[in-house]
């Protein structure tokens, strides 16, 4: 079995004692090949070394719309040029998030819309964050013309599933689909088709069931991969293979 990663912070800081045992750990899982997007300016440089520093790590570099605080004026510019002459595989994570309110809607859309740009200047593919907002990220979808992404960490409804799929978009499953109230998740993870599926661990966050209360990791999704190919009524090694084609497929990534 081999399985991809396609949502994990390795950068952060929480595993700065322990990184290297943390990638073991998730290769003698059977999974080889890790997609670390930024949130803010300053990790990208950090996360340049990580991709270089360990085989199969792959850089994705973008502004998280929960950091506005840290976000500067020229960011996107800066976004821009480094993607002139930095590797990545996506732009991201960039996104919408009113979880706590929306009073810095417009500054987030104006970043959100400004990275969207950039992805198309580059032709990548783009990671997006949406939480409380994903009417209104389809419409910004819409409006730039991009067919290529992922919604990390989907929870929104099996329509808005739909109308992501029909533009392209692959949906992020998070370990959030082993809680059994997630019903709503589980049937958009039952019934889309494997083709428009990824699977990540959003690692440090987003511990699962098994996991609850510790440092998430990114060995730790064959728990929910279990749980979506039982959602699924398919073997585990068959959605596997499915999950890891699409991750390479979206990113452009080698097989391992």
């Amino acid at each position: 079995m081999m399985l991809i990663d396609s949502h994990c912070h390795l950068d952060d800081d929480r595993f700065d004692a322990d990184r290297d045992a943390v990638i073991q750990r998730a290769f003698d899982q059977g999974i080889k090949q890790f997609i670390i997007p930024a949130t803010i300016a300053t990790r990208w440089a950090k996360i340049k070394h990580l991709s270089q520093s360990y085989k199969g790590v792959y850089a994705s570099y973008g502004l998280h719309p929960m950091f506005m605080q840290d976000h500067q004026p020229g960011d996107v510019a800066a976004l821009d040029a480094w993607l002139d002459v930095e590797d990545a595989v996506a732009v991201g994570e960039c996104g919408l998030d009113f979880y706590q309110g929306n009073s810095d809607e417009k500054q987030q859309i104006e970043l959100l819309r400004g990275q969207l740009q950039v992805a198309l200047n580059h032709h990548k593919p783009v990671i997006i964050h949406a939480r409380k907002a994903l009417d209104l990220i389809l419409r910004e979808i819409r409006q730039s013309g991009i067919n290529s992404g992922v919604i990390h960490s989907f929870s929104g409804s099996l329509q808005q599933a739909e109308q992501l799929v029909d533009l392209g978009f692959k949906l992020g499953i998070a370990a959030t689909v082993s809680f059994e109230r997630a019903k709503k998740l589980r049937e958009i993870t039952s019934k889309i088709d494997s083709s428009a599926l990824l699977i990540e661990s959003d690692a440090p966050d987003q511990s699962g069931e098994q996991h609850r209360g510790i440092r998430n990791e990114p060995a730790f999704i064959v728990d929910h991969l279990n749980v979506m190919a039982e959602l699924r009524s398919i073997p585990v090694a068959v959605l596997s293979n499915e999950l890891s084609k699409n991750s390479r497929e979206l990113f452009g990534l080698s097989q391992c």
